[in-house]
């Protein structure tokens, strides 16, 4: 009974704070005097008008020649900056017969001015989810959404990932998402398959395929940076996937970093995006102590069951065998490399942080991985690309990403400029999502009732 008072006072809250969201499709919305990022160069154009208008960017300019609707919602954004939405391209929304707290995970998204997600663990509710989200039944980023995981326990023979691939296309997935443990004859099924029915494959790479057969084989993204250490490896060094640990952590110290530039060579050419979700390392793999994640604000917002299992995640880890402070601080280091040399040498980066994840809750991590991006060498330009424009590019859609005539109005309004401090993109005054406008009264609301749901 206090569980459902608790989902009811939530929906009760989100109900009462639909006036503190405005839709362009009923009028208007205008941003006036505000600081431009459009994304397209790095650069700041001051003192804009912009006008959005059935969730499309109708009009941006000087003030003397923008014209809008005598009904217009007129923002003033003096003094503030307004970018792209974010998009968190390794998210994952609760795979269950539940939209709760499916919902739920979208608007902690949409409060942090995430405005696109890549949903990559699928389940068939979140097709009809994605549709809920386009019509605005439920609020929340655009999903791009999996089917459910493709690994060693779900495609076992090749008939199996053959049908299992067929399935999925029909059903109407987006893309595939691989985990560990697929054999090489399975992967190489899943991958004959894939490109006969013309659907694309994202994620993990198993230790029996490896980073090379993987970009090969023309991942559309390989996500946490898997399988790149062991790519890096001695050729003649034998291991395990066990010895290695996840994401090679326990063996980092052997990767010959002078074979970086023949692996970015190769995801290069063969354009295979990279979504290097580092806040898994620097959170959840860090020697960091396990009690100072846990205090951190954001964790408020998760139910107490969820934190007690990250914390435990984290303890585990710590208490390997094989789980070498110095040696985990040089493999996070090795990860940082890997990363600026994918930015320095033309490998597209994308966004993620693999929220919800051991101490990353959903939207509020988002913004700790830029951070990230920024510590491992990139520009807080080049840091805000791999969630705005970067996505566009990766997607085919030059309407996503950017602030021009004709884009989509996915938007946030920031209180300071976040190229000069990329910690700035947390300080958010509204955002503008599926032709919405949710104020920073909306958001403020929103938060609070999640939060008094799952600490009351």
């Amino acid at each position: 009974m206090k569980s459902f008072l608790l989902l009811l006072l939530l929906a009760v809250a989100i109900s009462c704070n639909a006036q503190e969201i405005t839709d362009s499709r009923d009028r208007e919305i205008v941003f006036q005097s505000v600081n431009v990022i459009s994304m397209e160069k790095e650069e700041v154009i001051p003192n804009q008008v912009v006008v959005i208008k059935a969730g499309k960017i109708t009009g941006i300019g000087d003030a003397s020649k923008v014209k809008w609707a005598n009904n217009a919602l007129v923002i003033d954004a003096k003094g503030k900056y307004l970018m792209p939405g974010l998009a968190e391209m390794h998210a994952h929304v609760p795979p269950v017969k539940d939209f709760d707290p499916m919902k739920e995970v979208l608007l902690l998204f949409a409060a942090n001015g995430v405005t696109t997600i890549r949903g990559m663990l699928g389940h068939p509710f979140h097709l009809q989810l994605r549709s809920m989200i386009q019509s605005g039944e439920a609020i929340g980023p655009r999903l791009i959404t999996s089917g459910p995981s493709l690994n060693g326990n779900s495609v076992k023979t090749p008939h199996e990932a053959d049908s299992t691939v067929r399935k999925q296309k029909l059903e109407g997935y987006d893309f595939l998402k691989l985990h560990p443990g697929i054999k090489l004859e399975n992967f190489n099924a899943i991958v004959k398959t894939a490109r006969q029915v013309d659907i694309p494959f994202a994620g993990h790479v198993s230790f029996d395929v490896g980073v090379w057969r993987a970009i090969e084989a023309g991942y559309a993204t390989i996500d946490h940076l898997d399988g790149f250490i062991e790519g890096l490896l001695p050729p003649d060094l034998k291991t395990t996937e066990q010895q290695n640990g996840a994401f090679a952590m326990f063996i980092a110290d052997k990767a010959e970093t002078d074979r970086i530039p023949k692996l970015m060579q190769a995801l290069r050419e063969k354009n295979v995006w990279v979504v290097p979700t580092q806040a898994l390392a620097e959170r959840w793999f860090a020697p960091i102590e396990t009690e100072s994640l846990a205090k951190e604000p954001e964790m408020v917002y998760m139910a107490p069951a969820t934190l007690n299992a990250w914390k435990n995640s984290k303890n585990n880890l710590r208490s390997n065998a094989n789980y070498n402070p110095d040696a985990i601080n040089r493999f996070i280091d090795l990860r940082r490399k890997l990363i600026n040399a994918c930015n320095k040498n033309g490998v597209g980066l994308l966004l993620g942080s693999d929220a919800p994840q051991v101490f990353d809750v959903p939207g509020f991590s988002i913004h700790h991985e830029l951070k990230y991006m920024v510590d491992a060498g990139l520009s807080p330009y080049e840091a805000l690309k791999t969630g705005t424009v970067n996505v566009g590019k990766f997607l085919g859609r030059p309407d996503l990403g950017t602030i021009k005539q004709g884009s989509v109005a996915d938007l946030v309004l920031l209180n300071a400029n976040p190229l000069n401090d990329i910690n700035q993109t947390k300080n958010i005054e509204g955002v503008m999502l599926n032709g919405k406008w949710l104020s920073k009264n909306w958001i403020t609301q929103t938060l609070n009732s999640i939060q008094k749901k799952h600490n009351p």
